[in-house]
């Protein structure tokens, strides 16, 4: 007796597998489209090159020219894509010059400033006008205009870099160093409570030396004796007594005497040896600075962690490109001159200077009627970071982006809300700004003289996530919260979701800001990549289909995704190009561009132009398959409930699409709490070709898993037919 199978479009997962009857249960790379599962478009790299960082932010404009670009903002740079390469416009900080080298026979290079440099570890600098010291056998133009990552601050008036090759000791020469604007770390980092900051509790930037002697794994100092510990230097180290690593031996003292730490305790706070008091170091081991670094039971001192990751907000003003720095400046870069290309982002760019913007902003954007550029959670006071409000508005007068002082001939002014923390995002809709908080929704509407914009709460209990977690399509904004998602229309509205606990009960929302959404209108999706918990970075995805008929499903068309090479840090639609660009970040990877010399750690973020192909088409040119499944409810076997049980002799399959082969894998189980089983003739080969296929499945409930795993492969499902057949009594 052959008995269709139906299923309805999208994941179920807020009921059991035997219960979410006539549902999908889990996907991955698979997407709803007119109520059939398909698996979705492929993906290729744009260029050859990869760009060194986390990849944050997207924005794509066309000039009056009708050239297209893209600007993405990372961790560490501010990049341009424009006809097929990559163009760094990254801003720069002030220029220190007069900078010395010392060499030392290794690949690490250690440049003394004059004054304090003000760098962290990680920071990019640029090097100019270099001229190197005598002997060292290495070339001026191997370090001039090149970049290097900062790999050390061991005093406030030194830091190391490292080269590609060692050179002959020597110190001297000079150097103008040119450092890169700070835009933030890879990662957010949660700074409440207790024991919370970077990875083994350590401070961007902390000071470090070395050991001068060793010492053993005993109570005593330097040499196995006294009780002070020798330093190559105790600059930068608190006179008055503190906390230091070595290894992960935490080591307390109470004062300093030349360069000795005096009044040591060994294995401070929870770090000794079973059986000692003390770890063993040898001689030349780096010490830091401890003193502010933060354990299990230490409160935090706040201003020492950065809790939110590198974020960038980009508009355009016309022709130009208008970039902040989250809790920064704000630069611009103008498209239209003729050097635009070798020209950096700046606050002085000629005819669209910044330098009377706020210099401590969260978001900005550009009224779209008006064009007034909007500082959201910025400065009372312009110009003095200390005094940045995190619910205060300020927006410049019309078509002059460099004007805010509120005055009775121009449209300039400001606004502080009031429900929540801190303003989150704000996006530019069909009618409307939207503007939340961390609590609530506003709109932000041009209303004339002598307000200029007038503000509507319009939503409490709703606050966003992230700065980049929501998005807007045909006047409709859809976002995602700390505990649910939602929609404007209008009305703020709760989105019913069918993978909501699946998604809540194991997001990280202490990195809400590294959440990212991006609408996909060709399929009518609204996807949002998410970290999890344990995870560092982006590692999972949910998708809402908004424009699949959901009146009949209660609940949303939802599916999700965690396949490693569908995850993205940023997304834009098919809207200056034909096809959605989107970023991949790999943190163990190596980018390409910018060239930085010595850079470790940084990661590597891949462009990639998507629905294209079927596969992942890498920047070498290589081909990674692009796997996807989907995996039914567990339907039944018995006929009514009744005592005797059917089997499965046959099913046919049938594909309303199927290029290469597809499998399709039949288990089952005898009751609801079991696990699956995967039936002895299972996985199924399918070709075009194939009409039937014979089996043998018995149990009370059986599902199908329908997927691909090869390159070159896609499918598109249609119906499920089994054959049913009595096959005995229930047991």
């Amino acid at each position: 007796m052959l008995t269709k199978i139906k299923f309805a479009p999208g994941i179920d997962k807020q009921d059991t597998a035997v219960g979410a009857e006539g549902r999908w249960v889990d996907s991955d790379n698979v997407r709803f489209r007119y109520g059939l599962p398909e698996k979705v478009g492929g993906w290729q790299s744009l260029l050859t090159d990869s760009i060194v960082g986390v990849a944050r932010k997207q924005h794509a404009f066309v000039d009056k020219e009708g050239n297209r670009y893209v600007s993405i903002g990372t961790d560490k740079f501010l990049i341009v894509y424009f006809e097929g390469q990559f163009f760094d416009v990254t801003p720069l900080a002030s220029s220190i010059s007069g900078a010395t080298f010392t060499f030392n026979g290794t690949t690490t290079i250690t440049i003394t400033t004059s004054a304090a440099h003000n760098l962290e570890d990680g920071d990019i600098v640029l090097l100019d006008s270099v001229t190197l010291p005598g002997g060292t056998g290495l070339n001026a133009s191997d370090f001039e205009d090149k970049l290097f990552q900062v790999i050390s601050t061991p005093t406030s008036t030194t830091f190391t870099i490292t080269f590609t090759s060692s050179g002959s000791s020597a110190s001297g020469g000079s150097v103008t160093l040119k450092p890169y604007e700070r835009i933030g770390p890879a990662a957010q980092t949660y700074g409440y409570g207790f024991g919370i900051s970077q990875y083994g509790g350590t401070v961007q930037g902390s000071q470090t030396t070395t050991l001068n002697g060793a010492l053993l794994a005993d109570t005593a100092g330097t040499g196995g004796s006294g009780t002070a510990i020798t330093l190559t230097s105790v600059t930068g180290f608190p006179t008055g007594g503190g906390t230091i690593a070595v290894g992960t031996e935490l080591i307390t003292y109470t004062g300093v005497s030349s360069n000795d730490l005096t009044g040591i305790t060994r294995g401070a706070k929870g770090t000794a040896v079973s059986g000692t008091t003390g770890q063993a170091h040898s001689n030349g081991a780096t010490v830091t600075n401890a003193t502010d670094f933060s354990g299990w039971g230490d409160a935090v001192n706040a201003a020492t962690v950065t809790l939110e990751p590198g974020l960038w907000s980009l508009s355009n003003f016309g022709d130009v490109l208008v970039a902040t720095i989250a809790n920064g400046k704000t630069f611009t870069w103008d498209s239209s001159i003729t050097a635009r290309l070798s020209t950096r982002a700046s606050t002085t760019t000629s005819g669209f200077e910044t330098t009377n913007n706020p210099t401590a902003t969260r978001v900005t954007l550009i009224s779209p009627t008006t064009r007034h550029l909007i500082h959201l959670g910025t400065e009372t006071t312009i110009g003095s970071a200390t005094t940045q409000d995190d619910m205060f508005i300020r927006f410049s007068e019309d078509e002059n982006i460099n004007a805010y002082v509120p005055e009775a001939t121009n449209t300039a002014g400001t606004q502080r809300l009031q429900d929540g923390t801190k303003i989150m995002g704000g996006l530019v809709a069909k009618e409307n700004i939207l503007v939340w908080t961390d609590n609530a929704l506003y709109t932000m509407k041009f209303v004339g003289a002598p307000f200029t914009f007038g503000f509507e709460q319009v939503g409490t209990n709703c606050g966003l996530i992230g700065k980049n977690a929501a998005i807007e399509i045909d006047g409709v904004a859809y976002w995602m919260g700390n505990n649910g998602f939602f929609s404007f229309d209008g009305t703020v509205n709760t989105l019913p979701c069918s993978v909501e606990d699946f998604i809540y009960d194991d997001i990280d929302t202490t990195k809400g800001q590294q959440v990212n959404a991006g609408i996909n209108n060709l399929f009518t999706e609204v996807v949002w990549w998410y970290p999890t918990a344990g995870s560092e970075f982006n590692n999972r995805y949910v998708v809402y289909n908004y424009g699949q008929d959901n009146a009949k499903l209660p609940m949303g068309n939802w599916y999700t995704g965690t396949n490693t090479n569908s995850i993205r840090t940023t997304w834009i639609d098919s809207l200056v190009y034909p096809k959605p660009y989107a970023t991949a970040y790999n943190s163990s990877a190596t980018g390409t561009f910018p060239s930085v010399i010595g850079q470790t750690g940084l990661g590597q973020s891949v462009l990639f132009e998507h629905e294209t192909g079927t596969d992942q088409v890498n920047p070498d040119g290589s081909v990674t398959a692009l796997t996807s499944f989907i995996q039914s409810f567990s339907f039944s076997l018995q006929k009514d409930q009744s005592e005797v049980f059917l089997a499965m002799r046959r099913f046919l399959p049938n594909f309303k699409v199927l290029l290469g082969n597809n499998q399709v894998t039949l288990s089952v189980k005898d009751f609801p709490a079991d696990s699956d089983t995967q039936t002895s003739l299972s996985p199924f080969t399918i070709t075009s070709s194939t009409t039937k296929v014979d089996t043998r499945a018995r149990g009370r409930y059986a599902n199908i898993k329908i997927e691909n795993t090869g390159v070159g492969e896609s499918w598109r499902f249609g119906t499920f037919q089994v054959d049913l057949q009595p096959d005995g009594r229930r047991g």
